[in-house]
């Protein structure tokens, strides 16, 4: 199964899928497709996905968890190292 995790820890799966998101960014801002259009894009396919998997409450503790990373600043500390 493509669960187990990797040498960094992730799932095969959420590695593979985090390459493939990292490409479609790429391949939007070469559209001239603006960061907020595109970051709204992703939220909400994200959205749609979970709602199909999660229920409403289940779905509320990762946006809560999510909140929390923001205002602890754990998303600019790590925004860093990145693109």
């Amino acid at each position: 199964m493509h669960d187990e995790p990797d040498d960094s820890g992730a799932p095969p799966d959420l590695s593979h899928a985090g390459a493939v998101v990292d490409k479609a960014i790429e391949f939007m801002s070469g559209q001239n497709i603006g960061a907020l259009a595109i970051a709204s894009a992703l939220l909400g396919g994200a959205m749609g996905m979970l709602s199909h998997q999660m229920s409403d409450e289940a779905i509320i503790r990762v946006l809560e968890n999510a909140i929390a990373s923001v205002r602890n600043g754990e998303l600019r500390a790590t925004r860093s190292g990145d693109h």
